[in-house]
Formats: structure tokens, C-alpha cells, sequence
């Protein structure tokens, strides 16, 4: 008796999951029609079918959460990197063009043509600086930032999400954005009915 009943909860169980994953399949198939047509035709019914049985369990919408919150930290925390260059970079301008004027000011008449090509030269010089190290930052943010989408894809495919994988090609990795924009839709649609998804 007890037997039959553990297999009745898990057909019951069984059909709720297949029920789920019906209604997360069509919500899918509602949301592709909203892309552009060139991406709706790459989403294939296999890869929207496998991509709602990743999203059964509620555990990729957390995934998807938590690696949105590191992205944007890591967003922040450049920016203010990039600040604070931009900032020392204003100040040393100021400074140059403060020690400048005061040595203009205390320079003889007949001197001030040396002394301003002799600036001028220092200006250039500090421009030039300022240009490589502006450059040398967003290399690094870039690379940064492309480190954390590898990171991100590769999250993604070890939770087994469809259509995730490491990859650079620009076509893939706007599939890849739109994936995640389903899921994040899908979420969204979740918080506003009070359950994880729907």
C-alpha cells in the first residue's frame, strides 16, 4: 500500500514537472516572437524546450541574479577606477598650468619665449602621459570586463543552461544576451505573480 502511494506522489510529481516546464516552454516561445526575427529563427524549439528545463527548479533564475549583481559591482568598481584617473589627471593639469604661470610671472622679459616653448614641450609631454595611461585603462577594463563574460558564460553552461558556452563571436554573444534576456523577462514575470517564474 505504501508502495503504490510513493508512486502515485511521483507520477503527481512527474506531471507537475511536465506541467512547468509546458508553461515555461510557452512563455519562452511568447517572449522569442518579441526579438528580431534573424534571432527567433537561431532558437530553435529544442533549444527553448532544454532552456525551460534548465529553468524548472528556480536554481538559474539565482544563478542569473547573482552573476547580475557581480557584473554590476564590477561596472561600479571600474567606473570609479576610471574616475579616480580622470581626477588625478585634472589635478596634474591644474598643477602644470598653476607652476606655469608662476614661473611665467617670476621669468625676465627676454627669457619668456624659451621658457614658454620649454613649458610647451612639458605640456605635451604630460598630454602624452595622460593619453597612454587613459588608454592603458580601458584596455584593462575591457579586458576585465571580457573576463567577466567568459566567467558568466561559463557559469551558465556548467548549470547546464542551453545556448551557454565561452566563446568571443559577436553573433553568438548576442544570442547569448537575448537568452538572458528571456530568463531575466521570465523572472520578472515570476516577482510579479509571487512565484519563482510565470
Amino acid at each position: 500500500m505504501e508502495r503504490c502511494s510513493g508512486a502515485l506522489e511521483e507520477a503527481a510529481d512527474g506531471a507537475r514537472q511536465q506541467e512547468r516546464h509546458y508553461q515555461l516552454l510557452s512563455a519562452l516561445q511568447g517572449l522569442v516572437k518579441e526579438l528580431p526575427s534573424s534571432f527567433q529563427q537561431r532558437l530553435s524549439y529544442t533549444t527553448l524546450s532544454d532552456l525551460a528545463l534548465a529553468l524548472l527548479d528556480g536554481t538559474v533564475f539565482e544563478i542569473v541574479q547573482g552573476l547580475l549583481e557581480i557584473q554590476h559591482l564590477t561596472e561600479k568598481s571600474l567606473y570609479n577606477q576610471r574616475l579616480r584617473l580622470q581626477n588625478e589627471h585634472r589635478v596634474l593639469r591644474q598643477a602644470l598650468r598653476q607652476k606655469h604661470q608662476e614661473a611665467q610671472q617670476a621669468c625676465r622679459p627676454h627669457s619668456l619665449p624659451v621658457l614658454q616653448a620649454a613649458q610647451q614641450r612639458e605640456l605635451e609631454a604630460a598630454e602624452q602621459r595622460i593619453r597612454e595611461e587613459q588608454r592603458a585603462m580601458d584596455q584593462k577594463i575591457v579586458l576585465e570586463l571580457d573576463r567577466k563574460v567568459a566567467d558568466q558564460q561559463s557559469t551558465l553552461e556548467k548549470a547546464g543552461v542551453a545556448g551557454f558556452y565561452v566563446t568571443t563571436n559577436p553573433q553568438e554573444l548576442t544570442l547569448q544576451m537575448n537568452l538572458l534576456e528571456l530568463i531575466r523577462k521570465l523572472q520578472q514575470r515570476g516577482r510579479q505573480a509571487g512565484k519563482v517564474a510565470l
